[in-house]
């Protein structure tokens, strides 16, 4: 077969693909809505036809002011940010989503670098995948962003709560001397780790395992960043102590429930 003839099948696939996904869309209203800011007009419609193999519609967004515009009128479960962007990179785009919503956040960083991957998660990004990625792993990690989403309690399951602290399991909620408190899905999982065993010291191997797994150096300083993020957040409370070279514990007494 001729080069132009693998190509012309290539592209024939890849129309059949999008057309799946689009009928897959229509016909399970349900599917998960991802949105893709991204300004490479060639990996949108591709990476599309593989998220639909997994039940998720991907949407693209060419530029950050369109994919702000998207994002504000709703409906969308996560969204992928590139870094390198038109009008305004990645950390600043994450940035103004970050200012009023906490929608999960993965970035893709072009040359995966460990101080792009700080920065990302440092300004309230739930994960990054470094260029040049696999469409599995971006599909696992996104899979793994939305799981935190899903209460993993029953539905009965009471608030934990604290001299000033509320967490609620369920609703995914926070409340702080009776206000509410904006948290990414990663710092929410964070304080109810720490939250179910008050007193307890859980080091930054326990953490990661539990909301991250392994990329050993630059995961041990994202503990670090979401820590101090959630530190910030719970102010005035001295929610959080740190421990030397032992870890992290929630220090706050437990209410009677009922």
């Amino acid at each position: 077969m001729g080069r132009m003839a693998v190509y012309a099948a290539a592209a024939s696939r890849m129309v059949a693909q999008r057309s799946r996904a689009e009928s897959q869309r229509w016909e399970n209203p349900a599917m998960q809505r991802i949105l893709l800011i991204d300004d490479d007009a060639d990996l949108g419609p591709p990476l599309a036809a593989y998220f639909a193999r997994y039940d998720y519609t991907l949407v693209q967004a060419l530029r950050p002011s369109l994919g702000l515009l998207q994002l504000g009128r709703g409906g969308f479960d996560a969204a992928i940010l590139d870094v390198m962007l038109p009008e305004m990179d990645g950390f600043a785009l994450c940035r103004d989503i970050r200012r009023t919503s906490d929608i999960p956040l993965i970035m893709l960083t072009a040359r995966g670098e460990v101080m792009d991957r700080v920065v990302g998660l440092e300004l309230g990004a739930d994960d990054y995948l470094p260029k040049p990625f696999e469409p599995r792993e971006l599909v696992a990690r996104l899979q793994t962003v939305l799981r935190r989403r899903v209460p993993a309690r029953s539905a009965t399951e009471a608030a934990l709560r604290f001299d000033g602290l509320a967490v609620d399991p369920v609703t995914r909620s926070v409340l702080r001397q009776g206000e509410p408190v904006e948290l990414t899905s990663t710092e929410f999982d964070l304080l109810y780790l720490l939250a179910r065993e008050p007193g307890r010291v859980f080091n930054r191997d326990d953490i990661l395992n539990t909301l991250r797994g392994t990329d050993a150096e630059l995961n041990t300083r994202a503990v670090d960043l979401v820590v101090s993020r959630l530190r910030r957040k719970l102010e005035p409370l001295d929610a959080i102590k740190t421990l030397r070279n032992a870890g992290y514990t929630l220090a706050l007494a437990r209410c009677a429930q009922g």
